[in-house]
């Protein structure tokens, strides 16, 4: 198995390094590492270091060493950003756990017309909250050490301006009344920003539709099933992933 990932909110300058806190009190009482085992260390945006553990001190110590130098991994060729419409429950941190371990590279949260739940003041802080958690936990889980960034919620006016910029841009749409393209045989760039919309259970809306196709977005379908708003993204991310060469 690989290494174990623990994040830092800077990276050591040198190569010893004395990890605490909560990311401490995880290695060592939860993980329970002891010296000679290998970890690596990242600040989420793309930098890393391997490291040996030398001792592990008390409940939340963890004493490292050689942990230089400190690599940058690049930003990959091709980008996948998965605008998410809000689902019920707890479906939502499902989504985002499962597309940051298949390895999408942003997560817009999108209140959609059709959405159930309503991300408004306090209520709608501590869920995004949540969904940033649960990509840092989810990225560290699968051993990423560039962790999908969860924007501020969006409108649909704001989505349609962001598909506007993307080098290639769809909504996920299944209607056998509106026609669509599968995603599996589309033209896709050979680099660039590719911005995929999820909608909601109740599905994408006619002038949500209208907006985002006026915004540039094709509208696409995965297969001949339906699938729910919660897995509909990873389903689409994997595809791609394999699709652009980053899975290859």
């Amino acid at each position: 198995m690989t290494a174990p990932v623990f994040v830092v909110e800077q990276m050591p300058t040198g190569p010893g390094f004395v990890l605490e806190g909560p990311e401490g009190r995880h290695a060592v009482s939860v993980k329970r590492l002891h010296a000679g085992e290998d970890v690596v260390l990242t600040d989420g945006r793309g930098h890393w270091a391997q490291g040996v553990v030398t001792a592990a001190e008390g409940k939340d110590r963890l004493v490292l060493t050689g942990l230089e130098p400190v690599h940058e991994e690049p930003r990959p060729v091709t980008r996948i950003t998965v605008v998410q419409a809000l689902p019920k429950g707890d479906r939502g941190e499902l989504a985002v756990e499962t597309m940051t371990e298949t390895g999408v590279d942003a997560i817009v949260p999108w209140q959609a017309g059709r959405c159930i739940t309503q991300w408004k003041g306090d209520r709608g802080l501590k869920a995004l909250t949540k969904w940033r958690g649960t990509a840092r936990e989810a990225g560290k889980q699968s051993r990423r050490v560039r962790f999908p960034e969860v924007t501020d919620v969006m409108t649909t006016k704001q989505v349609a301006a962001l598909l506007a910029t993307a080098d290639f841009a769809a909504v996920l749409h299944e209607d056998r009344g509106y026609d669509s393209e599968p995603l599996a045989t589309v033209a896709l760039p050979e680099a660039g920003e590719i911005v995929l919309v999820v909608g909601p259970e109740g599905g994408v809306s006619p002038d949500e539709l209208a907006a985002f196709a006026a915004a540039g977005a094709r509208t696409c379908r995965l297969g001949r099933t339906v699938l729910r708003t919660s897995t509909a993204g990873t389903a689409a991310t994997a595809l791609l992933l394999g699709r652009t060469g980053r899975w290859s």
